[in-house]
């Protein structure tokens, strides 16, 4: 079983609130340090361990550097992270580019500042090349283990996955790039996302250990560096049952001195690329319902749509919803927001407190893969972002998108900017 709390106590948390323009999300930046630091210290057996948050769960600039002043890297997936990366004080090994279809400015730019550059595809060997014309003296290869790993729900099966190089590439890869004089290689694969079995994450790194020692007798290639990727899941649901990472930390480690010590393969360097479970239970998008109303089903209809929280119509994701300051009998509600579409739907079936227009519904587990992926269908603007202090004092750390926002990029008669 999970806990699901707030920040503060309930009172307490709607009088801090009760001035600012809902939807909004909020962020409890004293738990996400708290957690950030409990997962450093549950690897710093590792040699220079390092978890490279993924910048695409939560890509603000007060959060990211909350992170990095812990030591934390910047897992990259485009040029705009790249550069968000850097101008948080990253760069060189602290930074790493994973390649999916990459174009040549993020090979180059990510060169420029030393980032790790890891490919997604060999073929992507002569397309770095062409765009920066040579060879890093650092590479990583994305594995894909194809029919080795089953993949969950949400990242799908890893042989239908368009991520990364084969069984049957992975060793050429390394081959060709030695040839190539490049010096220090890196190895990295994501085969699960949101997973709660830590069995799966330590199977993981179990196939990756081998796979060192497959390209090191096959290619002459020592691996220095793996990067176990993300998927590490966190309980949305009050059932659900947290990963006892403790446990995975410890099974890792064996594995690293029965597969890799024991192989004269060390030392070797061992990373992930958490972001949902670093930041996950620590965000919260904060609504006001707009209207309660009874068709065939009872519908609390928010302020907040599914251009504020995908997940839910994405994946049919659960996410908790507390109605903040309220206590009372239990009713059955699909919770929704006004896009027009009918997957707009938080909650289907819940059970939640008698619900009045006016009242303040949390939804929580939103600080990763929350506000990052929305997006403005219906012309819906994107909402404010606060940072609850570690002295529970509110910090605005992105405004409400405006109109003026939305219209600044648009080029018609009577714009303000002509063609």
């Amino acid at each position: 079983m999970s806990i699901k709390t707030l920040p503060l106590e309930e009172a307490e948390l709607a009088s801090l609130i009760k001035n600012i323009e809902t939807p909004f999300y909020l962020y409890d930046e004293k738990a996400i340090v708290e957690n950030a630091k409990k997962f450093n210290d549950l690897f710093s057996w590792a040699p220079n361990f390092i978890n490279y948050f993924a910048v695409k769960a939560c890509p603000n600039p007060s959060i990211m550097k909350r992170l990095f002043d812990l030591g934390y890297g910047a897992d990259c997936s485009s040029l705009p992270e790249l550069v968000l990366s850097k101008k948080c004080g990253l760069d060189g090994s602290k930074i790493m580019m994973t390649s999916n279809d990459t174009p040549a400015e993020e090979f180059k730019y990510a060169d420029e500042i030393n980032a790790i550059i890891n490919l997604d595809d060999i073929t992507h060997i002569q397309a770095l090349e062409d765009a920066i014309h040579k060879v890093p003296e650092t590479i990583c290869f994305r594995y894909n283990p194809g029919k080795e790993r089953t993949g969950n729900a949400i990242i799908g099966n890893p042989v239908e996955a368009k991520y990364g190089v084969t069984s049957d590439q992975v060793v050429d890869c390394y081959r060709i790039m030695k040839e190539k004089g490049v010096k220090r290689f890196g190895l990295h694969t994501m085969v699960a996302s949101n997973e709660l079995d830590g069995n799966y994450i330590v199977e993981t790194a179990r196939m990756i250990f081998d796979l060192c020692k497959r390209i090191n007798d096959e290619a002459g290639v020592k691996i220095d560096f793996v990067d176990l990727g993300g998927g590490v899941g966190i309980p949305y649901k009050v059932e659900d049952e947290a990963m006892d990472l403790q446990f995975v930390s410890d099974e890792i480690k064996k594995l690293y001195e029965s597969m890799i010590v024991a192989n004269n393969l060390d030392p070797l360097e061992i990373s992930f690329e958490l972001g949902r479970y670093i930041l996950g239970p620590y965000g919260y998008l904060v609504s006001k319902v707009r209207h309660v109303t009874k068709k065939y089903k009872e519908y609390v209809g928010l302020d907040a749509s599914m251009a504020d929280l995908m997940r839910p119509a994405l994946y049919g994701a659960y996410h908790h919803i507390t109605v903040l300051n309220k206590q009372g009998d239990k009713h059955v509600y699909d919770v929704t927001g006004s896009l027009c579409e009918n997957n707009d739907k938080f909650a289907i079936d819940r059970e939640l407190v008698e619900v009045e227009k006016g009242d303040i519904l949390v939804i929580h587990d939103t600080g990763a893969h929350g506000h990052a992926m929305g997006f403005n269908y219906n012309a819906k603007l994107r909402p404010a972002e606060y940072l609850l202090t570690k002295d529970n004092n509110l910090k605005l750390i992105r405004r409400k998108q405006t109109m003026e926002d939305y219209f600044e990029t648009l080029r018609f008669d009577g714009a303000e900017v002509e063609l």
